[in-house]
């Protein structure tokens, strides 16, 4: 074979594998975009932020309950130890009331003897021994000084938190995911780099086994080549190692069978950022926005646990007969609850929470100024990876050059193999520190997508 055209094929080959394509906008290929959705659907902390949520619904449901009428059916059954009657002055009064009543009733002269013929009636007890009640009571609060709707609004802003919190974690699995997957990406074509490094070496490996055939170098050349080849394979098996730790972590975060996912085969497209003056405001300020309106109402809630709450309450009793003689019935009233002085204890509950919504806002002030910082960082880390790739392309460019020209040298006995693996080893860094800047360029993208709040997944 040509050994010209063998490194012309390298070359191309090179080329094909290092050179990535351009993709106008943040677009994720569908397989990537399918892992992130199977590591929201997957994560723990996402869930549990979900049920904190649907808490929050309840509290919602719970504070619009007050309003709803409370009706409680009772029912017992007591035995005294003997019935409640009057005392033995009470029921002789009684008697003696009822002879006059009945004296003058049949016209007896108020002091004539009372007619033995005639029936008393016993005093009726207090309350009989045999108690059996059987009751309905109904309580429901007309107004509850403003303390339902404050926590009804406090629930609905604390529920838009939680949901917005969820959404800046949901950012940042995303974020963890695209780039463990372009370490993945940057993995395999670094292999591949190596691969073409292999085929540099099998290629001198040839030349320098014709030459010692031929009396033109002596084996010390060729044990030069047989340790670059060693220390290439060293580093394929590192670079193995990494794709099985990336595999791992990918299946950690996603729960995508590992099989699958060594069946990944990710590039690295790079992306160009058009849309730099578009920005959004991110789910972190909106979660600590909803916060303190949330803790501002729970500040009305304990305040308003001075003003007057009204009720009514109403009682029916199912069995007449085992009534005391003091017992009614039924019963329906209304009633006002005014609470004057409680110990200052709404006052310093209202002062605490108070305080938790200045923390909250000065945590809103603190996170605006990082998310600037971090905007710029990241446009600048852009900038300059952007940069740095039209500079390693001179890099490869250069090396590649100089690489054939030490070779040709070499070839002439004009160079020694020294010269050539030094040459070669060059010229598979800066395939390597291209590959770094491809992803250092999609890196910087996505963490300012997601620092301008316009992340997409």
């Amino acid at each position: 074979m040509n050994i010209n055209k063998v490194t012309l094929n390298c070359v191309l080959l090179l080329l094909a594998t290092v050179i990535p394509t351009v993709i106008s906008a943040q677009e994720l290929d569908p397989i990537l975009k399918d892992l992130i959705h199977k590591g929201l659907h997957k994560n723990y902390t996402l869930k549990r932020n979900q049920i904190e949520s649907e808490q929050a619904k309840v509290d919602q449901q719970m504070a619009k309950s007050v309003f709803l009428p409370k009706i409680t059916f009772n029912g017992s059954y007591t035995r005294l130890n003997d019935d409640i009657t009057f005392d033995d002055d009470t029921q002789t009064l009684l008697i003696e009331t009822q002879k006059l009543i009945i004296k003058d009733a049949i016209g007896l002269p108020f002091n004539s003897p009372f007619p033995e013929d005639i029936p008393l009636q016993e005093a009726a007890n207090l309350q009989d021994k045999n108690i059996l009640k059987s009751s309905v009571d109904l309580d429901w609060v007309l107004f509850s000084g403003f303390e339902a709707s404050n926590a009804l609004k406090a629930s609905k802003h604390k529920e838009s938190s939680l949901n917005y919190a969820g959404l800046a974690e949901a950012d940042k699995l995303a974020l963890q995911i695209i780039e463990t997957y372009d370490k993945l990406a940057l993995v395999k074509a670094s292999e591949k780099v190596l691969t073409t490094t292999e085929n540099y070496l099998n290629e001198q490996a040839y030349y320098v086994k014709k030459a010692i055939e031929n009396g033109l170098t002596t084996p010390i050349s060729r044990k030069k080549i047989e340790l670059a080849q060693q220390q290439l394979a060293a580093k394929q098996l590192d670079f193995r190692h990494k794709n099985t730790l990336l595999i791992e972590v990918l299946h950690q975060l996603t729960g995508e069978p590992k099989a699958r996912l060594k069946l990944l085969n990710p590039e690295l497209h790079v992306f160009s950022f058009s849309d730099a003056s578009n920005t959004e405001k991110r789910n972190e300020i909106k979660a600590l926005e909803e916060a303190e309106k949330a803790t501002n109402y729970k500040v009305k809630l304990e305040k308003s646990s001075f003003i007057p709450k009204i009720a009514i309450k109403g009682h029916y009793e199912f069995i007449e007969d085992d009534l005391s003689l003091l017992d009614p019935q039924w019963f329906i009233g209304a009633g006002i609850k005014w609470s004057i002085f409680d110990g200052n204890t709404s006052r310093l509950k209202s002062k605490k929470t108070q305080l938790e919504s200045q923390k909250l806002r000065a945590q809103i002030t603190d996170a605006n100024e990082m998310i600037a910082l971090s905007i710029t960082k990241a446009q600048l880390t852009y900038e300059a990876a952007l940069e740095n790739t039209k500079i390693v392309e001179k890099e490869i460019e250069l090396a590649s050059d100089t690489y054939d020209l030490i070779n040709k040298q070499y070839k002439n006995n004009l160079a020694s193999i020294n010269d050539v693996l030094d040459a070669l080893n060059d010229l598979e860094k800066a395939n390597f520190k291209l590959q770094e800047s491809f992803y250092n360029e999609r890196r910087a993208v996505a963490d300012l997508r997601h620092a301008k709040g316009i992340l997409t997944y």
